[in-house]
């Protein structure tokens, strides 16, 4: 357990992959570097062919294998990004593999896998979850003797993940102050210590989690690698239960400090994206632009980096996407109204109480004659924050108002 990434093997992993793996840019970011008065840098892992940073560990740890071991094929298990690096891979290096997925992976995922790895590799759709699909893959290893490729916990695949840092090093000749780097398993963040600790000491390193998968900073402010018995998987490149054994050691000692960001502000961060820069991420890559205004103090006129891990998104989670910001704004609430069952009860509630921007997004109500009244449950969407005691007041006054469901997760679970 006292593996550390020595930047000799780095720098042959960098060699390894150059011809699958073109340099990424790094682009200053104007905006952000104009909102947070510094120098904002953006290392694009996102513009990889398999659009992330993850075909670099994978294809550094399949090209490591002996003839031996690529002759028993490869095993993986992966929802996403993982599953095509190796997949690419496979086909590159002509090397047989077997990538499990869960069954709910998106078909987009599926898809752009078996792309990939063309004929080289067989897709299994086994379980509902990445446990059941992992377990399945190991029972496969077992079984036919092939070699696991673990998605961060795995030297190889470590220092193939570092060589996003060499890169980074390589394109700036200012000192780098800040990187921010997204944790999931802790591969990237692990393979960054390592470069960094040796190339640029000075440079701070920070892990970011998503706030609903904080196995990384649970498990260092326990002292030891926890897994979590719950997770919010939307940030799916960065949500897993329990982080390396590899990894965790080497970010226990090396990170100089592990923060996490709400799910709705990554939301609002991909928006912003879009909408303001046509730069197009997933959840993950989102996760190190969202942190940094945790850190507007610490990082003015400094230099910063924020790994964009990938762009991976389904354009099917846009709704989702947009429903997160708008709650993690204040922007969005439900209520469970108490309507009248007479005619003009709708009508009194929209010309009454709803504001002048107020705007119902929900409505589900069901009329039962044999009541005085019927609840209805109804999101509202308001244009600023301050609009919502208002509006709760004005419901309260006129005897509609039956609760507020924002800040009751058992029920609001159901209408997210």
């Amino acid at each position: 357990m006292n593996y550390f990434p020595k930047i000799n093997d780095i720098y042959a992993a960098a060699a390894a992959i150059s011809n699958v793996a073109e340099a990424t840019p790094l682009l200053e970011s104007i905006r952000y570097s104009k909102q947070f008065n510094s120098n904002i840098l953006l290392k694009r892992e996102d513009l990889h062919r398999v659009r992330s940073y993850k075909i670099r560990g994978a294809y550094n740890k399949i090209n490591s294998l002996t003839n031996n071991e690529r002759s028993k094929g490869i095993v993986c298990a992966s929802a996403g990004n993982h599953a095509q690096g190796v997949a690419f891979a496979c086909n590159h290096l002509k090397i047989k593999g077997t990538i499990y997925m869960p069954s709910v992976t998106p078909k987009q995922k599926v898809k752009q896998t078996q792309m990939f790895g063309g004929d080289w590799v067989s897709i299994i759709l086994e379980g509902d979850t990445f446990d059941d699909s992992y377990n399945a893959a190991i029972k496969t290893c077992t079984e036919q003797g092939s070699v696991f490729v673990h998605p961060f916990d795995d030297p190889k695949t470590i220092e193939g993940q570092a060589t996003v840092g060499l890169e980074v090093i390589n394109q700036t000749k200012d000192p780098i102050d800040y990187v921010f780097v997204a944790v999931g398993g802790g591969g990237l963040a692990s393979g960054l210590c390592g470069v960094f600790k040796e190339l640029s000491p000075n440079t701070k390193i920070i892990g970011v989690e998503p706030q609903g998968a904080a196995s990384m900073k649970i498990s260092i402010a326990n002292g030891k690698n926890t897994e979590l018995e719950q997770i919010d998987k939307f940030v799916d490149g960065a949500a897993v239960k329990r982080v390396g054994d590899l990894t965790f050691e080497i970010c226990k000692e090396h990170l100089d400090t592990v923060i996490t960001v709400p799910e709705g502000k990554v939301c609002q961060t991909i928006l912003d994206l879009y909408n303001r820069d046509a730069i197009v991420v997933e959840p993950a890559g989102a996760l190190t632009i969202a942190a940094l205004d945790q850190f507007t103090k610490e990082i003015q006129n400094k230099n910063v980096v924020c790994i964009v891990s990938g762009s991976n998104n389904d354009i099917t989670r846009t709704a989702e996407i947009k429903e997160r910001a708008l709650l993690y704004g204040k922007l969005k609430h439900y209520f469970i109204v108490r309507f009248p069952q007479r005619p003009g009860a709708l009508k009194e509630f929209v010309a009454e109480i709803l504001g002048p921007t107020d705007d119902i997004t929900h409505f589900e109500y069901s009329k039962k004659s044999s009541k005085e009244n019927a609840p209805a449950v109804v999101g509202i969407e308001l244009k600023c924050p301050e609009d919502l005691e208002p509006l709760i007041s004005r419901m309260k006054k006129n005897n509609f108002f039956g609760d507020y469901l924002n800040d009751k997760p058992d029920l609001f679970q159901y209408l997210v």
